[in-house]
């Protein structure tokens, strides 16, 4: 069985590569706003407070590394300043 592909005229030539690049970064943008959402939804279950100041820290952050390990600190701190402190000896 053979895959069908469809060609354009600017397959294989920057356009495509600047196509190709618009969709992962599209892609990758919206990886980062579900991991926002997520980090402050899950403080929100928690009944956990949080101020302007984190959610403007979580909202502007675009490593999805960070978020992730945001993420995992939401489900256990006390606060949500707690977010960003590094666990001793780590």
């Amino acid at each position: 069985m053979s895959t069908y592909r469809i060609r354009f005229p600017g397959s294989g030539t920057i356009i495509e590569e600047a196509i190709l690049k618009g969709r992962e970064q599209g892609s990758n943008e919206v990886r980062i706003g579900v991991r926002i959402q997520d980090i402050l939804r899950v403080l929100r279950v928690r009944g956990i407070e949080v101020p302007d100041a984190v959610r403007e820290r979580v909202n502007s952050c675009d490593d999805l590394d960070v978020l992730g390990t945001w993420l995992d600190r939401a489900v256990t701190v006390g606060s949500a300043d707690e977010l960003f402190v590094e666990p001793a000896g780590a």
